[in-house]
């Protein structure tokens, strides 16, 4: 019988896992097309999910004709997504919960996403401040995901081998930057579908009533 995986941490994509922001960011992409006499789609903002944001900014300039330079584009969807966050944080079932007992057992988390710090502020004001032993952003790395660089320095920063955790994402990009660091990683698809592959198990239930022993459980489907 295989030995059980029991990870050492556990390491959070934050948009679409964490919290469901992507129709913040869909909302963004198209006024900021439509300001500046672009034209965007849903096809193509689905296209950007968990992305790094610099390659977002590029793909939006290249693909909804608007003349800006890639990290203006980005900075001027962090402006509004950013507002939007500071009104509401739009979590997501059941994960606050899950965060609060993975703390009350000891297992350390550390938070591995693209958004840039400004936009991760609100979310991590609103939860106990040693929620995440780390946090790592996209205005922190050189690669962002799908480059292994983003989990990689999450795990560095704990302590532990990127073998030894286990990766919560809903994206194909950021499932194939886990995978690419070595780490287990549980997708759960919210607004695009997760493929299949090598190191990673699919949970279409959400996590909603999902208890520390059952998020092991499924790691080791």
């Amino acid at each position: 019988m295989p030995e059980t995986f029991r990870p050492a941490a556990v390491l959070w994509d934050m948009d679409g896992t964490l919290v469901d922001t992507e129709p913040y960011w869909i909302a963004a992409e198209f006024d900021l097309a439509a300001e500046h006499g672009g034209t965007w789609s849903e096809e193509h903002a689905l296209k950007l999910v968990g992305n790094d944001l610099l390659d977002s900014g590029r793909y939006i300039a290249e693909h909804a004709g608007v003349p800006l330079e890639p990290a203006q584009i980005v900075e001027e969807l962090l402006d509004r997504v950013t507002a939007r966050m500071q009104q509401e944080v739009p979590w997501c079932p059941g994960v606050r919960e899950l965060l609060a007992e993975l703390g009350e057992l000891g297992v350390p988390c550390a938070l591995v996403t693209m958004s840039y710090a400004r936009f991760v502020e609100p979310m991590l004001a609103a939860l106990p401040e040693d929620t995440f032993a780390a946090v790592v952003t996209g205005d922190t790395v050189t690669h962002g995901k799908p480059h292994p660089e983003p989990y990689l320095k999450a795990a560095r920063l704990l302590g532990v081998r990127a073998e030894e955790c286990l990766a919560v994402e809903d994206s194909n990009t950021g499932a194939r930057s886990a995978g690419a660091a070595g780490c287990r990683v549980l997708c759960v698809p919210n607004h695009v579908p997760v493929l299949p592959g090598p190191g990673r198990v699919i949970h279409d239930g959400g996590l909603l009533g999902v208890d520390v022993d059952r998020l092991f459980a499924l790691a080791n489907r």
